[in-house]
Parts: structure tokens; C-alpha cells; sequence
């Protein structure tokens, strides 16, 4: 039997924490070991991890960020494969089981994620199965969506995968769990499991709410990969930086910051020039969202 650990970052997730632990505690495929870090909480962190005794392994550190915290869990582990958790999410029962059955199926994997459910405080929002496998590096480069979907808390890897390529890179956030797959997925092939195996809770605690902070994570991690002299990574550059460069002119379109739309909007174009009918659809959106402020009178004349 292959032995798994758990690795648990938190950061004043004391309210959804204990849901988190749970979840894995009941997995039919019972992990080695839990290990839970504490990213220097000021909630009731401390307090929630104590009550778990020694079900669980707690480390606690002064704040350095998810990829801080996820490093120092895995260098505690002890398990053959490692399985990574936000607090803030929750696993089915039978998640752990059935990743682990496609490493053995096929030992060559460099990692394995799964779909999920999407929830928030009302209930569930949506289903996503529409994760890749394979060698899915290009389509990670080329920035297309749910390549590999809440990488915080579907995949599990080899535990020698994750030190051959040196961790997570501390430098990035929010942008980590981005770079961390690409070179991942650089080296080896993807297993998926086609079924909601993860429940990942969406609220307005998200650091990837803060778009300056995503833009810079994502340039910097965008020039790491591109700094491979490989001719087929080379022949994406422009178009990779245009799509970046439209989702960031998205972002700051729905935040209502104008100029930086526009100076997202003009090197999307430059460095590909088919997005430029991307955004000459954008007056119509400027029309729908008026249209949307202004009163309804729909009822006025009701009896």
C-alpha cells in the first residue's frame, strides 16, 4: 500500500479549517499522516489544530505565504506521495483512492487532480470535469482555463517529483500553484479523474481578488518559462503574453480602472493583434453594464 501525506497550508482559515481536516480524516484510502501548517494565524487556528491531538501533525511558522507553508509541509513528510489541500476546501471521501489507483495503473505520472464542485455560504455554484492530462504544458502556457482545476487542492504527486523540481517558488504569489504545475507538467504526464472528488469554496477572502498582485505574480512566472531556450516554448511568447495581457485588461474592466484597461487592452493587441476583436466588443459591455445601473420600474404601475 502506498503511503500518502497530507499537507494542509492555512493562514486564518480557523472557520473553515476544521471541515478541511475532517474531509481527509475520512477518506476511504487513510493517509500516513495529516499535516497541517499553520502560516502564523491570529485567529483560532492554534486552537481548532490542538483539538485534533496527535490525529493530526500541526507546524506553525511565521507568515511566509502558501508556497512558505506547503514547502515546510512537505519537507515534514514522510509519505511516498503528497496531496495538497487548501484549508479553505473540502475532499470527498473517496478522493485519495482514487488518484492513488491511477499512479498505480501508471507509475510514470508526475501528477494526478480531479474534478470539482464549486460552493459557496448558499450552496453549489457548478461542476467543472474538464480538466487535462497528458502532456499538458503547451495548454498550460498558452493560459487556457482549468487545465488543472483548484491546483491548491486536487493534485497528488510523487513526493520525489516535487523535489526534483525544487518546490513551490516563494517569489510568485498569487501565481505559485500556476508556475509550480508548468514545470511540473515540463517534465512528465498528467492523470485526471473525471469525477467531483473536491468541493472548493469560493468567498471574498481570495488573494486572487488583489489583480495587481495576480499581474505581477503572473509576469514574473510567465519569464521563468519563457526563459527555456526551447524553440517550441520560444514560439508561444507573444501569443501567451496577448492572452495575459487580455486577462488583465478584463480584471481591471470589471474593477472599473479605466487607464490600466486600456494600457492591458493596447499590449494585448501589440503582442497579438487577433485580440483585437476581443475587445472592440467592449462598448457593448460598457452599454449592458449602464443598462444594468439603472433603475427598473417594472412594478411601478402594480396594483
Amino acid at each position: 500500500m502506498k503511503s500518502i501525506s497530507v499537507v494542509i497550508p492555512t493562514y486564518n482559515y480557523g472557520r473553515y479549517l476544521r471541515e478541511a481536516i475532517d474531509s481527509v480524516l475520512a477518506q476511504t484510502y487513510a493517509p500516513l499522516e495529516v499535516i497541517v501548517v499553520d502560516d502564523g494565524s491570529t485567529d483560532d487556528t492554534p486552537e481548532v489544530l490542538a483539538s485534533y491531538g496527535d490525529r493530526i501533525h500541526a507546524i506553525r511558522q511565521q507568515n511566509g505565504g502558501v508556497g512558505s507553508a506547503r514547502n515546510a509541509g512537505v519537507a515534514a513528510a514522510r509519505g511516498e506521495y503528497i496531496a495538497f489541500l487548501d484549508s479553505d476546501d473540502i475532499w470527498l471521501p473517496e478522493k485519495l483512492a482514487k488518484e492513488i489507483a491511477l499512479f498505480e495503473s501508471d507509475p510514470e505520472l508526475g501528477l494526478v487532480h480531479c474534478g470539482i464542485e464549486r460552493f459557496d455560504q448558499s450552496g453549489p455554484l457548478s461542476v467543472s470535469l474538464s480538466g487535462m492530462e497528458g502532456w499538458i504544458a503547451p495548454d498550460l502556457l498558452r493560459l487556457d482555463s482549468e487545465v488543472i482545476v483548484a491546483a491548491g487542492s486536487t493534485p497528488m504527486l510523487p513526493r520525489r517529483v516535487i523535489e526534483e523540481i525544487g518546490g513551490f517558488d516563494t517569489r510568485l504569489p498569487p501565481s505559485e500553484d500556476w508556475d509550480f504545475c508548468y514545470r511540473v507538467c515540463s517534465r512528465y504526464r498528467v492523470g485526471f479523474v473525471p469525477e467531483v472528488l473536491v468541493r472548493y469554496r469560493e468567498h471574498g477572502g481570495g488573494i486572487h481578488l488583489n489583480i495587481a498582485r495576480m499581474e505581477r505574480g503572473m509576469m514574473s512566472a510567465l519569464e521563468k518559462a519563457f526563459a527555456s531556450a526551447d524553440p517550441k516554448v520560444q514560439s508561444m511568447k507573444r501569443s501567451t503574453y496577448g492572452r495575459m495581457h487580455r486577462i488583465l485588461a478584463g480584471c481591471y474592466f470589471q474593477q472599473r480602472a479605466p487607464r490600466a484597461f486600456l494600457h492591458h487592452a493596447v499590449k494585448s493587441v501589440r503582442y497579438d493583434p487577433r485580440n483585437a476583436g476581443y475587445f472592440a466588443a467592449y462598448p457593448l459591455r460598457l452599454v449592458l453594464r449602464a443598462f444594468r445601473r439603472q433603475p427598473r420600474f417594472e412594478h411601478e404601475h402594480s396594483p
